[in-house]
């Protein structure tokens, strides 16, 4: 069962995400259940379409105010703009692809499982994470050796 909520924030990390309210776990639920799929499924398509409108609004967007400004200020001043828009927009194509391949998990039913060994994820971490692949034991490990080899 989706629940849809009013709310449907861009930026939301939240346990309400995309606009979806938090998944309600009946007692002795299966973990992955064909309601716990469809709801992540609802979300994951949700964000995903998000994602494609933002970048066509990008689209629009650079075609509207792409002009020759006469003042180098303005012109610099708009190709920063432009830039960093792009920068957002590519960091975005990436995590479209992390959706689909997300989905793609789903329907295999490898969704839910920690890459690396195998336990739950949990459904609050999905929540919080979607695309979440690591149960949070093994995330905050990699982060740990992460820091030391960068520190």
């Amino acid at each position: 069962m989706i629940t849809k909520s009013k709310s449907n924030s861009a930026a939301s990390g939240s346990t309400n995400f995309k606009g979806y309210s938090p998944y309600n776990e009946k007692k002795g639920e299966e973990y992955m259940n064909d309601a716990q799929k469809e709801h992540f499924r609802g979300i994951l398509n949700a964000w995903k379409k998000d994602l494609m409108e933002e970048v066509d609004r990008t689209v629009d967007h650079l075609k509207d105010e792409a002009g020759n400004l006469p003042d180098p200020n303005d012109r610099a001043t708009q190709e920063e703009e432009f830039s960093l828009e792009l920068r957002t927009r590519d960091r975005e194509r990436k995590l479209i692809k992390k959706i689909e391949q997300t989905l793609g998990n789903l329907e295999h039913d490898d969704y839910g499982y920690c890459d690396a060994c195998g336990i739950e994820i949990g459904i609050r971490r999905l929540e919080a994470r979607p695309t979440a692949t690591q149960c949070i034991d093994c995330k905050t490990l990699d982060e740990i050796r992460e820091k030391q080899i960068s520190g």
